[in-house]
């Protein structure tokens, strides 16, 4: 049972072993979390006694054959009424049974898309770089060399300092836009959240700033400057938004499965009681020039879309009942130590 249970705790989503007669004989955590249920309440267990219609169920079952995987959209937690997709495999040792709950499984889906429209930009942002940000070099210098010739008339000297005020503001724009491409591979440092969040926390006149922070939250593997960014952007909207108060909170997300991450999640929000998100934009309020501010680039929400990229977490909004949150997810990593100094003291 031993290699079993080691592909078990290796999925991140939930999933039941079956033997024969369809009763479970090991779970790994996503599932018992999803069900509610512990392992020793749920090994023995019929399936029939976990997932409903029982119709479906023993449909599902009579289609399943040693050479091919079946599932079934129609199924929900009986315990919940949940709706799940239920995917069933035959294996040596019995059966495997892999449910996603459906909202789950639609917001994987948007997060996906949102993370190819971030490369998408990034790869964008790259060429800028190469194909405009040169010739504009050059096109400042000869401004700059222009302006200070000593024989230029002062009605030159006036078209030549609005040309460097336009180059400048190009550069700018350009310069803001590259904050959502891609980055060089830097050193991770081991950080505190709750100090980074500190840090970008500056007093504003009449609006009240709470903080609730789970003290049991480890450091993690991030890169603190970019994250950095991300919580000023954040921060900077909320202000903006706000009526009278701002909360930040902090706390393990243990429902929560990131893609390529098997490890624990942290989950931090921020809140702030100010004006709604329009429900047109909030599909697309990460992508890059999409803003509800009459004011603004539109590319703070993208920035911390593609830092959450780069960390391998996700960034969301819930905007209802006069509060909207920002919510990030953020993979808890180690330091890794090489295997030369394990066990050394």
């Amino acid at each position: 049972m031993q290699p079993e249970s080691i592909s078990l705790s290796a999925v991140p989503v939930p999933m039941l072993l079956l033997d024969n007669e369809t009763r479970v004989v090991g779970c790994n955590i996503p599932a018992q979390e999803a069900l509610g249920k512990s392992a020793r309440r749920l090994i023995g267990l019929q399936v029939s006694d976990i997932f409903s219609p029982k119709v479906e169920i023993e449909n599902l079952f009579a289609r399943l054959t040693p050479y091919s995987s079946v599932s079934d959209h129609q199924i929900c937690i009986l315990a919940t009424g949940m709706p799940v997709s239920l995917h069933l495999g035959c294996h040596d040792a019995g059966i495997s049974a892999l449910f996603i709950p459906e909202a789950a499984r639609a917001e994987v889906e948007q997060h996906a898309k949102r993370h190819e429209m971030a490369e998408a930009v990034a790869r964008i942002a790259l060429e800028m770089a190469h194909e405009v940000k040169n010739p504009l070099a050059a096109l400042r210098g000869a401004a700059q060399w222009l302006a200070e010739q000593k024989d230029i008339s002062v009605s030159n000297r006036e078209a030549v300092a609005q040309m460097l005020l336009g180059v400048d503001r190009i550069r700018d724009r350009i310069d803001a836009f590259l904050q959502v491409g891609p980055r060089a591979q830097v050193a991770m440092e081991m950080t505190n959240i709750h100090a980074l969040i500190q840090d970008v926390i500056v007093y504003q006149k009449g609006i009240h700033v709470y903080r609730v922070f789970d003290p049991s939250l480890p450091e993690t593997l991030v890169h603190p400057a970019r994250l950095r960014q991300a919580f000023e952007n954040l921060w900077q909207n909320a202000v903006e938004a706000a009526d009278c108060s701002i909360e930040w909170q902090t706390r393990m997300a243990p429902l929560v499965h990131l893609p390529g991450h098997s490890g624990q999640v942290m989950e931090i929000r921020i809140t702030n009681d100010g004006r709604m998100v329009p429900q047109e934009l909030r599909e697309r309020l990460f992508d890059p020039y999409v803003t509800g501010k009459s004011r603004g680039s539109g590319l703070g929400l993208a920035l911390v879309e593609r830092v959450m990229v780069e960390h391998g977490g996700r960034v969301s909004v819930r905007s209802a009942n006069g509060r909207t949150t920002m919510i990030l997810h953020l993979p808890i990593k180690q330091l890794e130590v090489p295997l030369e100094e394990q066990g050394k003291e």
